[in-house]
């Protein structure tokens, strides 16, 4: 079920959410010119560790892995991905959407409870 298609799109709409919650956040760390590049270094820094932290043969991904990574430190490293995205968000004053990215997660998580047996056998 993890690896459903319709689940694994809703997981790249968590994801891109996600990116451009760091993108906000970027955006706000700074008032000068550096704004303009932080909007786009932090969200790349996490879309980076996103990437390059995986599990071999992981179905609900490419299956490649640059770093390789035990299942259960690649399943810490998607929940502080969202947690701390949903924390940007919070910290940013938008708290409905705090609240919807942060539920989406969990539906996510919840639907995806294959998945995360997967990652935890590894």
């Amino acid at each position: 079920m993890g690896s459903h298609p319709i689940n694994l799109a809703f997981r790249f709409l968590l994801e891109i959410s996600a990116l451009i919650s760091f993108g906000l956040w970027g955006w706000k760390l700074s008032e000068s010119g550096w704004r303009y590049l932080l909007v786009l270094v932090v969200p790349l820094i996490f879309a980076l560790a996103w990437g390059v932290f995986n599990v071999p043969e992981d179905p609900s991904r490419s299956g490649n892995a640059p770093i390789i990574v035990s299942g259960a430190v690649r399943l810490v490293l998607e929940l502080v991905f969202f947690a701390l995205a949903s924390l940007a968000l919070f910290q940013l004053g938008y708290q409905n959407l705090w609240w919807i990215l942060g539920s989406a997660v969990i539906l996510h998580y919840l639907i995806s409870y294959d998945r995360i047996m997967w990652l935890l056998a590894r």
